[in-house]
């Protein structure tokens, strides 16, 4: 007998999270952008990523254990966890069932690809590759030398200008403007500490390297900038290395980031550092019927991996 594929589909974050919260913490490595984007939901209001209400859905089995979750914050992209193609397709039949539009989606390569074919063949929509990504987990920390002259230290009140500055930068500079309201992104990172700075002996901030909140025993390393004209001369590095040292020591037993797969540069860095490949991501946008072009999502995401979450 075919298995029976049943999507349930909410817009109560509790109710999903009392359901599906288990099976996120299962794989905490795997599932780290639904986890971070859901933790900034809780704490900071379902309507942080923009004004459309989020959507949220689990694929159960006949004993309501969850094979499955997705995650939507329009406008940006939906993301699921891992599916098989038959799981896919009923993904597709459903969210084309609710009327449900899908401008972008990221998730395991596979599992997107399988998607973006089901999404084109029941809705008419073609899937544009946005983005390749991999997913990368520390482990034996490495700083990368040699190391350049400054020191890495914590945000504070007085850095707010700063991210603000940075952080609208670093959108403009992925092709993301407008993505997250500066200023709550700012405040938040300061309100927990979310943020790394490598700053020159003379005190001049150079580098960021930001962090999510941990949970379910995960911290994603994430933004990581250095404005154009300081780029070369390790900052990114040094503060990266700092960030991901310290997500150790406040007991992150997974350390994680996402690369883009098209920058060579960032990936043998992050390998210099100590990440090792976890699995490979992929985003995909849509136009035509049902869908239309949409921007990434974070933290998450991110996934689109970036972290801005």
């Amino acid at each position: 007998m075919a298995p029976a594929y049943d999507w349930q589909l909410t817009e109560d974050l509790d109710s999903f999270l009392s359901r599906a919260g288990g099976f996120l913490r299962s794989r905490p490595a795997l599932h780290t952008v639904q986890l971070t984007v859901t933790d900034v939901l809780r704490t900071r209001g379902l309507h942080v990523y923009g004004e459309g209400s989020p959507l949220f859905g689990m694929l159960t089995e006949a004993d309501g254990t969850v094979r499955a979750t997705l995650l939507h914050t329009p406008p940006h992209q939906l993301s699921f966890t891992a599916l098989t193609a038959e799981e896919a397709d009923a993904l597709a039949a459903r969210l084309l069932d609710a009327g449900h539009p899908v401008p972008a989606v990221s998730a395991e390569r596979e599992s997107v690809e399988a998607f973006v074919a089901a999404w084109r063949r029941r809705s008419g929509a073609s899937g544009e590759l946005r983005m390749r990504q991999r997913l990368y987990r520390l482990g034996e920390l490495a700083v990368p030398e040699p190391v350049p002259e400054g020191r890495a230290r914590s945000v504070g009140p007085a850095d707010r200008d700063l991210l603000r500055r940075w952080v609208v930068e670093f959108s403009e500079a992925v092709g993301e403007p407008g993505f997250i309201a500066p200023d709550e992104w700012a405040d938040a990172r300061i309100a927990y500490g979310g943020t790394t700075l490598w700053e020159t002996p003379d005190g001049t901030p150079v580098s960021l390297a930001g962090v999510t909140r941990q949970v379910a025993g995960q911290i994603r390393i994430g933004p990581v900038y250095t404005p154009a004209h300081l780029r070369g001369r390790g900052y990114a590095g040094a503060a990266t290395a700092e960030a991901s040292r310290a997500a150790r020591a406040a007991g992150a037993k997974e350390v994680l980031l996402f690369t883009d797969l098209a920058n060579p540069t960032s990936n043998a860095l992050y390998r210099r550092i100590g990440y090792r490949e976890v699995a490979d991501f992929a985003a995909y946008r849509f136009g035509g019927v049902g869908g239309e072009p949409g921007r990434g999502l974070s933290g998450r995401g991110g996934p689109s991996g970036r972290g801005m979450g």
